[in-house]
């Protein structure tokens, strides 16, 4: 799913300038679609996602031999089990550059002896890399306060994000779908207003806290959700069924740019992220964004500008930034075309390809690289996931 949903046309560009590009990771059916559409190679590695000593051990021996074979100039590895088995392999293998995307913390809302685990698995990862990348700021100052990583061979480029937003493709392809139809075929009544949920229905997503806020009377009687992934969990599934014909379940997609228009208002209460894309694809869709202040989502939303920030689990501070979007035709249109403008101007995927190519090849040579130890000093941005609520933010 990394290699499909987060990787697109990164791959395939390396291809076109000369790199030879092999994908390893389990063998299902996104990687079969992310290898076709890129036009690479594939090693099938299967890797289970839950921490489990034998199966990850085998999974070990299956890099160091696919490494060993290939024998390549550079790894980039990207998911937190590829971090550490993959990155393991390619350091006892003395692979000259090691790349380790961090795309967001698992120990975040961890504790015990879990959190433990979690944060050595992390640190390991980013010591056998020789270069890290992180794709927010905000994750940035999550790892260096963890002490996971050397500010010094730690990078962001440009204002974060692992592969920008191709904004120029979504806007023609959402603009070449008629919005009326796509709703009808959905059974969604032409005068809602439409709340998007994208991706997996998991805790840590805080599809609760979604859930609690739209049962709020302010706008439970004008917003239907519109939920566009897999639904694994039947208990999520049944407390989706609880709102009755307000909700709308589309499932899983390859063309999740062809459901953009059947949406008024991205959703994402997260708990954790790295940086979510999904928010840069609304926008570059013109879709506005109600998400929280966790690690990552607060670098993906200028706060009254493209969308509203707030509070992690704030049931009530989310509905009533629904509300206000829901209810103000005008503000959901003018915060849409700010954040279009944003993903145009600021997350070109060619800056952030750019940039993993600089540190692939060695050179070093992208403006758009900055390495942590240096990056300037900001001002608190975040708030507390303790404070308060703070009315004003919704």
């Amino acid at each position: 799913m990394s290699a499909f949903a987060l990787m697109r046309g990164q791959l395939a560009w390396f291809r076109e300038r000369g790199w030879d590009v092999t994908l390893a990771c389990s063998p299902d059916r996104q990687a079969a679609l992310a290898v076709e559409r890129e036009g690479i190679a594939f090693h099938a590695i299967p890797t289970q996602r839950a921490i489990s000593l034998l199966a990850d051990l085998r999974t070990l021996r299956l890099w160091v031999s696919f490494l060993r074979s290939e024998r390549p100039d550079a790894v980039n590895v990207g998911t937190p089990k590829a971090g550490l088995l993959g990155g393991l392999a390619a350091w006892a293998l003395r692979v000259p550059k090691r790349l380790y995307v961090c795309r967001g913390l698992r120990l975040e809302g961890s504790s015990g002896p879990l959190a433990l685990v979690l944060w050595v698995m992390e640190r390991l990862s980013t010591a056998v890399a020789t270069d890290v990348v992180v794709v927010s700021r905000s994750l940035a100052d999550e790892l260096l306060a963890r002490h996971l990583v050397n500010a010094r061979k730690a990078w962001l480029i440009g204002e974060g994000s692992s592969n920008g937003v191709d904004a120029a493709t979504i806007a023609a392809r959402a603009a070449a779908i008629d919005s009326a139809d796509l709703r009808a075929e959905h059974g969604i009544p032409a005068a809602a207003v439409t709340v998007g949920f994208v991706g997996r229905l998991a805790p840590d997503k805080g599809v609760d806290t979604l859930l609690a806020a739209l049962r709020q009377i302010e706008v439970a009687c004008d917003v239907h959700l519109v939920v566009i992934g897999a639904v694994e969990d039947p208990g999520v599934e049944a407390r989706l069924a609880t709102l009755g014909d307000r909700v709308h379940v589309l499932g899983w997609t390859s063309d999740l740019w062809a459901k953009w228009p059947i949406l008024d208002v991205l959703c994402l209460p997260t708990r954790r992220e790295g940086f979510p894309n999904v928010v840069l694809e609304a926008a570059a869709a013109g879709i506005p964004t109600v998400t929280t202040r966790a690690t990552g989502a607060v670098d993906s939303v200028v706060d009254g500008v493209t969308g509203f920030l707030v509070n992690i689990d704030d049931s009530s501070s989310l509905a009533r930034a629904l509300t206000r979007l829901a209810t103000d035709h005008d503000l959901r249109q003018q915060m849409g075309t700010r954040a279009r403008e944003r993903a145009f101007d600021s997350f070109s995927p060619q800056r952030i390809w750019g940039g993993l190519e600089a540190l692939l090849d060695g050179t070093y040579a992208s403006p758009d690289l900055q390495r942590l130890d240096r990056l300037p000093a900001r001002d608190a941005r975040r708030g507390t996931r303790a404070a308060s609520n703070r009315d004003g933010d919704a």
